[in-house]
């Protein structure tokens, strides 16, 4: 897929591995809309060189106003780059459904309304890429990630189902696991971030894989193989794993006053 001249709509635009892209794209002679939440970062993002256009990706109307908006606009969509997504450990001992719950509406929820806002278009074209952004964290349970880590399981069997689903329809969907890459949600991180890259090399690495038609993006390499083989630990095996090591506060990521809502994914 050449993204050169594709109308290329990123969800969750507005910082991180979404903002990236989003330049990414426009680098490579793609046409871009940025969407999410936070019209003035979304303004720095696209520097006049795409469109503005204010979603929240928890809001079903409003995502679909926004696809609406980027076809009047520009065209048919080729490609959904899905980045929102939100980050916050879980407390065991303090448990809080109210942050389970804002995983739910941003990371699944949230997907599957910019899924519903741009797919059936591309069905009766016959034509489309929808590239979601999962993450490595999706692969096995980890300590403090219950939440998160639930909703990017959730996240990546969503997009094979719907992958097999609609395999014979001319539109491709792409399951993007990055590793740990240094944006707004692991600024505040207190624990080790195994191969961390910069968004900008994520980026990168997001757009060479749709360009070659890639069905799974991971990266970066090493991290990928780590996790990869992570999934042939018997169960057993990795309990006792976690049950040695020395756990971090699961408390010590979160930033006094951080608000850990962000439109892109670490």
């Amino acid at each position: 897929m050449r993204l050169n001249g594709k109308i290329s709509w990123v969800v969750g635009g507005s910082s991180g591995i979404g903002a990236a892209v989003a330049r990414e794209l426009a680098g490579r002679g793609a046409t871009v809309a940025i969407s999410a939440r936070r019209t003035e970062q979304l303004h720095d993002v696209a520097a006049g060189d795409m469109l503005v256009v204010p979603a929240d990706v928890t809001d079903a109307a409003s995502v679909s106003a926004a696809a609406e908006r980027v076809r009047q606009e520009l065209g048919p969509i080729d490609l959904a780059v899905l980045s929102a997504g939100y980050w916050k450990q879980m407390d065991p001992a303090d448990w809080d459904t109210d942050v389970f719950d804002e995983h739910l509406r941003v990371n699944l929820s949230g997907m599957s309304n910019a899924i519903a806002a741009v797919l059936p278009a591309m069905l009766q074209r016959h034509h489309g890429v929808i590239a979601g952004i999962a993450s490595v964290a999706g692969y096995r349970g980890l300590a403090g990630a219950e939440a998160y880590g639930a909703t990017k399981a959730a996240q990546i069997n969503l997009l094979e189902s719907l992958r097999i689903h609609i395999a014979r329809t001319g539109v491709r969907v792409t399951t993007i696991c990055p590793g740990f890459v240094r944006t707004d949600l692991t600024a505040g991180n207190r624990f080790p971030m195994p191969f961390i890259i910069d968004a900008g090399q994520a980026a990168r690495s997001i757009c060479d894989g749709l360009e070659r038609e890639r069905t799974e993006i991971v990266f970066p390499a090493r991290m990928a193989l780590l996790m990869k083989a992570a999934r042939l630990v018997p169960c057993r095996f990795w309990t006792a794993l976690w049950e040695s090591a020395s756990l971090p506060d699961t408390r010590s990521a979160e930033t006094p006053g951080r608000n850990h809502r962000k439109q892109g994914t670490p």
